[in-house]
């Protein structure tokens, strides 16, 4: 089947010649499959590097990713959407790995999976972190939620459901995967495709991270209420590390006046660190160290996706009662006339 790469861009300059050399050196037969890249506003050489590899560039204004997506799969040719991020480097097999599951045809999208070269603590940590979630989608036998850095969608299936949403600005991944799973169509993972990512070595960048997800979270679920994640293991664990960061820090603030309260900070943190005990002990695989720093960036993790879901619900309840003061005086309106 006929398939279209789709890598959106935008000031990408550092990543995006390796990433199309990547793509064109793919072990399926070249006439198989096109590239496109949908630049989005580059101010920097973005669509000179493309256009020097040869392949199709759509030059837009600054339209943010999501929107970008859509317009690479409304010019593209192929059956098949196949999604890449610009600062990823796919392996070979790639493509053929990405489609091999559409040969079912219940399977509408297909989850790839990430991989890095970094040998710095951090990366290791967050690659430990993807690792062990794959682990469980390779149990479970499902794709759950595609993420856009490695992603394919049959292009009928994603143009009927409307694509990517792009007023949202981040988790339009996590949406669009919730709306196909609703019409019950099949969303599976495939392990063997990778594609190759620099996780990067400031915790800064991971923190932000976190932050849009937590904040985007609570939005996004509100419109899937009857979708929502949340019944599995890990995410009951990921609620109770957050519970959980959130006590001992608020424990170690008010123990900074009150110091009776102190002892109950160490205690939160203790009942915390335990939590953490098994993603330790599976990521040593990864390295002693890499076990061992676990608790600290599990830590870090339930503090920044706490602080983002706190805005994000706070905002949603916000626009919720925002929506019921208009409606009410909508009513008003009409039974005062």
């Amino acid at each position: 089947m006929y398939c279209s790469v789709i890598i959106p861009a935008q000031n990408a300059r550092r990543t995006i010649s390796e990433c199309i050399l990547a793509v064109l050196s793919q072990s399926v037969p070249r006439d198989l499959y096109e590239v496109i890249v949908v630049d989005a506003g580059s101010s920097d050489a973005t669509v000179a590097i493309a256009r020097s590899h040869g392949v199709r560039v759509i030059p837009r204004p600054p339209i943010g990713m999501a929107a970008a997506r859509n317009v690479g799969a409304r010019a593209a040719q192929g059956e098949i959407l196949l999604f890449l991020d610009p600062d990823c480097i796919p392996a070979l097999d790639w493509i053929a790995q990405m489609t091999a599951p559409f040969a079912d045809p219940s399977v509408v999208a297909v989850k790839g999976a990430y991989q890095t070269h970094e040998t710095a603590l951090l990366p290791r940590l967050i690659q430990a972190e993807y690792e062990d979630a794959y682990q469980r989608l390779a149990e479970a036998n499902a794709g759950e939620i595609v993420g856009t850095y490695s992603a394919a969608y049959r292009r009928a299936a994603f143009l009927a459901a409307g694509g990517f949403d792009p007023t949202l600005a981040s988790m339009e991944d996590v949406d669009l995967s919730l709306r196909l799973a609703r019409s019950g169509q099949r969303i599976v993972f495939a392990p063997k495709a990778r594609v190759y990512h620099a996780h990067g070595t400031h915790l800064r960048h991971y923190v932000a991270c976190m932050l849009r997800r937590g904040l985007w979270r609570p939005l996004v679920y509100a419109r899937h209420p009857d979708r929502v994640p949340g019944q599995s293991p890990a995410s009951d664990e990921v609620r109770t590390q957050i519970r959980l960061a959130a006590l001992a820090v608020v424990s170690a603030l008010l123990g900074s006046r009150w110091q009776r309260l102190r002892p109950i900070a160490g205690i939160f943190l203790a009942i915390f660190t335990s939590t953490t005990v098994p993603f330790a002990w599976r990521a040593r695989r990864a390295g002693t160290d890499v076990a061992v720093a676990s608790p600290f960036l599990i830590f870090v993790r339930a503090l920044a996706l706490g602080a983002g879901l706190a805005v994000g619900n706070a905002s949603l309840a916000g626009r919720r009662a925002i929506d019921r003061l208009a409606r009410a005086a909508r009513i008003f309106r009409i039974t005062g006339s």
